[in-house]
């Protein structure tokens, strides 16, 4: 079976979260916040490292309830500091907040954060076929539209690269190489969802 390379067959972590998350369609408001949330975490470092402190970045953020992380108070952030479950990134950890407020006021507009977000995409799933890892962005202009737009909305953490990434991890962008058994699954996935 043949996987996209940054999912080595001896990481089962990274394995499981590539074979049935990454690159799935995903709509759930709260799904999406806290995919953009550890997208953000994760600026400057790697995904596994993210992915390994999932369920206490659960824990710690009310399961990513966007209107619980909005309410959270200064007492709260100051106290996740020193949670060693999470990266204790005084930036990151009060950006969760920040970004809750904002979603809060995407959702008062458009409707929902899901609706907001994959507009970037016309509500369809890009597909890429690339046939080599060298061949995958990190970043595309339309990452750079959404990046620009999500800042101006006050969005924090949300750099083109972390955009990317979110499209990719979401399923707005199937990047799954042509070669990975997950790239024909996701695109039926996708096409299930259009």
């Amino acid at each position: 079976m043949h996987r996209c390379h940054w999912a080595s067959a001896d990481d089962t972590l990274m394995c499981a979260y590539h074979d049935t998350e990454w690159g799935v369609p995903l709509h759930d408001d709260d799904a999406l916040f806290e995919f953009l949330c550890l997208e953000g975490a994760q600026a400057g470092l790697s995904w596994r490292t993210v992915l390994a402190k999932r369920d206490n970045y659960r824990k710690a953020f009310h399961g990513f309830d966007i209107a619980r992380v909005a309410a959270m108070k200064d007492r709260e952030l100051e106290k996740l500091l020193l949670d060693p479950g999470i990266i204790r990134n005084r930036l990151k950890v009060t950006a969760a907040r920040d970004n809750a407020i904002a979603a809060q006021k995407v959702i008062a507009e458009s409707g929902s954060l899901d609706a907001y977000l994959w507009s970037f995409v016309d509500g369809k799933p890009l597909r890429n076929r690339w046939k080599d890892r060298s061949e995958v962005p990190a970043s595309t202009p339309l990452s750079d539209r959404m990046s620009k737009e999500l800042k101006k909305r006050g969005f924090r953490f949300v750099g083109t690269t972390i955009c990317y990434s979110l499209m990719q991890a979401t399923g707005m962008i199937n990047d799954h190489l042509v070669g990975c058994f997950r790239h024909k699954a996701c695109t039926t996935a996708a096409s299930r969802h259009s």
